[in-house]
């Protein structure tokens, strides 16, 4: 039974995807409700259901009173009998049936499906995201509105079904039930349901803003929270346990200063809520009982007004609660959307086609890149990597080498100019097409949190152990991974490493992320810093693997090692964003330039890059 609800909606789905999705609540939501359609009509005829049973079960309880107060046992026993027995069988039969599938629907459909689909689908959105987009907040904030904004939406939903659409039918069905006793027992619920309608306005005006104040101090502890975890190694090294503490309780204290002004609202809410309630109480019970004293009602009508009005004083609470609950929520996802919703900014050209890979001439023709700044970056480059051709490309910090290799990369596109492969321009082929030419091997080599296995795999899923293992041989990687074993007991290439890989040394980082790259076998090879994490005997090692691994690719080189630049066919030597000089080592040095001054610096194999400039 439970597995017919949890499937009548597929969270997985195929849907379109846009690269703008709506900046505004309904419409971002109704995205999300229409695969629901069904069940949610459904649900409110179940809920609607069950509220008229309930308002239907007051009114006949009244009707039993009566019974009782005009006849003996036996009488009102032989004359309602059968009917008394079939509305309890009802109560015991139909009246579970219906509030059971309401339930199901509810709990089984809609809350297991309905956040499930939009934490998919906002994941989804996000990782087509560009590389500059994740630089500029927070990983953990990030994360906590894709986790957070669906449930609260699900909740929102939640609390729309188990409660509005109870309470309305319920309201209704409780006036009908007065004005059939009394049409003047109608003035006291008019005038309580007017001032509660002015409270929960009055809340709802505030509590949405408040929600969403706390909702965005909430993601700004966890951003800062998550960046002191990840970043523990520089903590820990520059002792700077207070420091964090310090840094964190900025937005902890704001946290609860957002929070107490959210739970200041709901509890004045709840205090006129309280008043209110009782004036409905006191005026509905006493008018009846007035009635009563007058002979214009029975005493079924005084017992079925009175638990109506105290049924309805206890569901208030429910209601103005889960109003309130309706907005935080709304507040959260709403708070969630200025990730979920943020348009995508580098995407594949309508009529993109797969990189029609042959030869791998890189041609990089007046590329300027300036990040929107203006300055820094890149300014008229232009570069013709020929197929096969390694280039080393040296410059000071900040010379623009790293962006060259992200422009060619497509992480970012580029402000002014082209960048062609083999006379394609990268912008109107696909992303994935790209990229599935190119391996890198980066100075920070950071890895999943999976296995080992997993992360090599990460080049070619496809792969067999077999190839698998030849790589990270080829990495000299394969001897460590044997000997590794995490805390759960898995060894060797199933051991997991930690968050970046943080289980691991600078130097096996490295090595695995270069037999990840052994076992792509991309044509392109984009190696920045590839062998600065590894001592002097694995640097040799792995030197020995890369350059068997370069043979017949295409390779762009960022090193400061002289013994990774000089053995290169062409160095480029960037300064303040242009091509300085093009050369090889030997020229370069007769030469006399920047690349010469840089070697005559050379210190510890390393070229003197941070020089002042002369």
């Amino acid at each position: 039974m439970f597995r017919f609800f949890e499937n009548l909606v597929d969270p997985y789905a195929s849907y379109t995807q846009t690269d703008t999705p709506p900046r505004k609540l309904w419409p971002f939501l109704a995205e999300y409700l229409r695969p629901f359609r069904i069940v949610f009509l459904a649900t409110c005829l179940a809920s609607v259901a069950n509220a008229v049973g309930d308002v239907v079960l007051i009114w006949y309880v009244g009707h039993i009173v009566d019974y009782l107060a005009i006849g003996t046992p036996v009488q009102v026993w032989a004359a309602h009998g059968l009917e008394i027995s079939l509305v309890g069988l009802a109560v015991l039969l139909i009246r579970p049936l219906i509030g059971g599938a309401g339930v199901a629907l509810l709990h089984n459909t809609i809350l297991v499906n309905f956040a499930t689909m939009m934490r998919w689908r906002a994941h989804a959105h996000v990782l087509r995201q560009p590389v500059g987009w994740f630089e500029s907040d927070f990983a953990g904030r990030i994360a906590n509105r894709i986790m957070q904004a669906p449930t609260a939406a699900g909740d929102a939903v939640f609390q729309t079904f188990d409660a509005m659409a109870f309470a309305s039918v319920m309201l209704i069905g409780s006036a009908f039930m007065l004005a059939s006793a009394d049409i003047r027992l109608l003035l006291p619920l008019v005038i309580w349901l007017i001032a509660y309608l002015l409270l929960m306005r009055w809340t709802l005006r505030r509590a949405g803003p408040a929600s969403q104040a706390a909702s965005n101090a909430r993601s700004a502890v966890t951003g800062r929270v998550v960046d002191a975890y990840t970043n523990i190694h520089s903590v820990k090294l520059s002792a700077h346990h207070d420091r964090e503490l310090d840094y964190a309780k900025e937005t902890i204290e704001g946290s609860r200063q957002a929070i107490a002004n959210e739970m200041r609202i709901i509890t004045k809410m709840d205090v006129v809520l309280t008043f209110i309630n009782g004036l409905l109480i006191v005026s509905i019970i006493g008018w009846a009982l007035g009635l009563w004293y007058q002979g214009m009602a029975s005493v079924g009508t005084v017992a079925a007004a009175s638990a109506l009005v105290l049924r309805l004083n206890n569901m208030t609470y429910w209601i103005m609660w889960s109003t309130s609950n309706l907005v935080q929520s709304l507040g959260v996802v709403q708070e969630g959307m200025e990730t979920i919703t943020h348009p995508i900014t580098l995407v594949d050209a309508p009529k993109a086609r797969d990189l029609d890979f042959r030869d791998g001439l890189i041609e990089i023709d007046h590329v300027s890149h300036h990040y929107g700044r203006g300055s820094g970056g890149l300014d008229r480059v232009s570069l013709t990597i020929r197929p096969g051709e390694k280039i080393g490309l040296v410059g000071r910090s900040g010379a623009g080498k790293s962006t060259l290799v992200k422009l060619m990369l497509r992480f970012y596109d580029a402000e002014q100019g082209q960048i062609r492969i083999d006379g394609q321009d990268i912008t109107q082929v696909t992303q994935e097409s790209l990229r599935r030419q190119i391996g890198m091997v980066q100075q920070d080599s950071s890895l999943l949190h999976r296995s080992v296995r997993d992360n090599i795999k990460y080049g070619r899923p496809e792969a067999s152990d077999a190839q698998m293992t030849l790589a990270a041989k080829r990495a000299e990687a394969h001897d460590f991974i044997l000997a590794l074993q995490d805390p759960q007991g898995r060894t060797g290439y199933d051991a997991h490493v930690g968050e970046r890989g943080v289980k691991l040394s600078g130097g096996q980082r490295q090595r695995v992320t270069l037999a990840r790259v052994i076992l792509k076998d991309a044509p392109i090879l984009i190696l920045d810093e590839a062998t600065s994490a590894l001592d002097s005997e694995a640097e040799a090692a792995i030197q020995a693997a890369l350059f068997n691994v370069m043979t017949g690719k295409t390779v762009v080189a960022i090193a400061h090692r002289m013994s990774t630049i000089a053995a290169m066919d062409c160095i480029v030597v960037l300064e303040d964003g242009q091509v300085a000089e093009q050369g090889t080592h030997a020229e370069l040095l007769t030469l006399g330039g920047l690349y010469a001054r840089f070697w005559a610096r050379q210190s510890g194999g390393f070229i003197g890059l941070e020089e002042a400039a002369e």
